[in-house]
């Protein structure tokens, strides 16, 4: 299994009440891929971080194998959510990616 991890930082411009919207569509928009995509085990955004955070979400996703990741980073439903909910409001991206036993 791989483990797919990403952090984002929302745009600072955007007001509290627009980046839970985004926070909210980002959300929903990922996590509707579970059934879409082959190789994608598992889906959650995490949207309500404590106020120690640096992050504004996260996402935490598994997959059967390294090439299953690779089949959903070009995915067009992937590439579709990305490029309309996620990386218009979001100015940092980490991302970690590892296997697990």
């Amino acid at each position: 299994m791989v483990k797919h991890m990403i952090l984002w930082k929302l745009r600072e411009d955007l007001s509290p009440a627009e980046k839970e919207q985004v926070k909210l569509r980002i959300k929903q928009e990922l996590e509707a891929l579970a059934d879409m995509i082959d190789g994608l085990t598992e889906i959650h955004v995490q949207i309500h971080g404590l106020p120690t955070s640096t992050a504004d979400l996260m996402l935490d996703s598994t997959f059967t194998s390294a090439e299953a990741l690779a089949a959903y980073a070009v995915h067009p439903a992937h590439v579709a959510v990305a490029d309309s909910a996620v990386r218009p409001y979001t100015v940092q991206r980490s991302c970690l990616d590892y296997e697990t036993e």
